[in-house]
């Protein structure tokens, strides 16, 4: 018999597979000189911040779907701000990117995360060096730059601001960890967005004036209220998706997930944009990467699953596995966010995804896998 909680959790896999891919390639689209042409990366991440947070505010002040965190203004001056600076920032370079090189490549150099992550986590003392995990990190370069090296329309600046993006998004998230975790804020999808999109907003408005908004005035172009409408619909659909991924599953299955929807987006890409051209050298250096990063998902996976001593009672091993759960999902990008995603709660970053500014939610996907089961077993 199926069974139709299983069914359900795949289902909402694929729909999050699916936004995820189709987020990145109408990006592409929008902002490709070839297609769309609207070449303001900027004026673009704008619009998906005003448009999350808007529909954010009515989601926890009007509908009230969520209740929004006790928020002051010394939690919001010393992590809102901060974290919002490097959300605002990951999103400029990455949709920047988008400009100069192919979704097949910018997928292939994302593989970096994970050893930006590392490294940052390292140098501000929330992660420990370890020869096992500093050995796939190195696993990881040597493929980003073996795929680099097969790159046929390979562009210097395309790829500075896309691994300028990778490190802005490192810094996110262990900002996230020194930051907010300390203060004991935990924020699911929808309040993330009420708190961060604002604020992104504002951090993105200097650079558009500055860079942007004297190239819009003198230039002859096209603003679709449609195209822009539905772009920004799907981002926010991407966030609500992660939301009932994450209640749904735990971090193993998001990692597999990641991966595979990395690699059906390089696929999806050259059917997409048949200019962006993959060669044997870029599938031998991605696998290669890939390999370092399965590893690196095993080793952590591997750390947070200790063995429990039989004498624990029930609440105390509850307690051990929503601490397991947590550990399990640290610090890990396949993104996010984000990802595009980090420390040690399960973190968007799992997911890897521009659009997606959560923060900590290894509470919610307990509680939501709580949930489920405790509902299965009622039906």
């Amino acid at each position: 018999m199926i069974n139709r909680a299983h069914v359900l959790t795949y289902f909402y896999l694929l729909i999050y597979i699916l936004l995820s891919s189709g987020v990145i390639l109408y990006n592409k689209w929008v902002l490709s000189p070839k297609y769309f042409n609207f070449p303001f990366p900027i004026t673009l991440t704008m619009i998906h911040m005003a448009f999350s947070g808007l529909v954010a505010f009515f989601l926890v002040r009007v509908f009230k779907v969520v209740a929004p965190v006790k928020m002051t203004f010394e939690i919001y001056a010393t992590c809102v701000i901060p974290i919002s600076a490097f959300f605002a920032s990951s999103l400029w370079f990455g949709n920047t990117a988008y400009l100069h090189i192919s979704v097949a490549f910018i997928q292939m150099l994302k593989a970096l995360m994970p050893v930006a992550t590392f490294f940052m986590g390292v140098m501000c003392g929330t992660d420990k060096p370890r020869c096992d995990v500093f050995l796939n990190m190195v696993l990881v370069s040597v493929g980003v730059v073996v795929s680099s090296y097969g790159e046929i329309h390979f562009n210097i600046v395309g790829t500075v601001y896309q691994v300028t993006g990778i490190l802005a998004e490192a810094l996110r998230l262990v900002l996230t960890q020194v930051l907010l975790q300390k203060k004991g804020l935990t924020l699911n999808p929808i309040t993330s967005l009420y708190y961060i999109a604002p604020c992104s907003f504002v951090f993105l408005f200097v650079p558009w004036c500055l860079l942007e908004k004297p190239g819009m005035e003198v230039s002859q172009i096209q603003f679709n209220f449609w195209i822009f409408f539905s772009n920004a619909l799907c981002a926010l659909a991407l966030n609500l998706s992660i939301f009932l991924v994450i209640g749904r599953t735990g971090a193993v299955t998001i990692r597999v997930a990641g991966v595979l929807k990395d690699w059906i987006l390089i696929a999806l890409s050259t059917v997409v944009f048949p200019e962006s051209t993959i060669t044997g050298l870029n599938i031998i250096g991605y696998a290669i990467a890939l390999c370092g990063v399965v590893m690196y998902n095993y080793i952590k996976v591997k750390d947070g699953r200790a063995p429990q001593l039989p004498s624990d009672s029930i609440p105390e091993r509850l307690t051990k596995d929503w601490k397991l759960e947590k550990k399990s999902s640290d610090i890990f990008v396949p993104n996010f966010s984000n990802d595009t995603n980090g420390g040690s709660n399960f973190d968007s970053s799992e997911l890897n995804d521009e659009e997606a500014p959560l923060v900590s939610l290894s509470r919610l996907s307990h509680m939501g896998r709580q949930h489920n089961n405790s509902s299965s077993q009622r039906s």
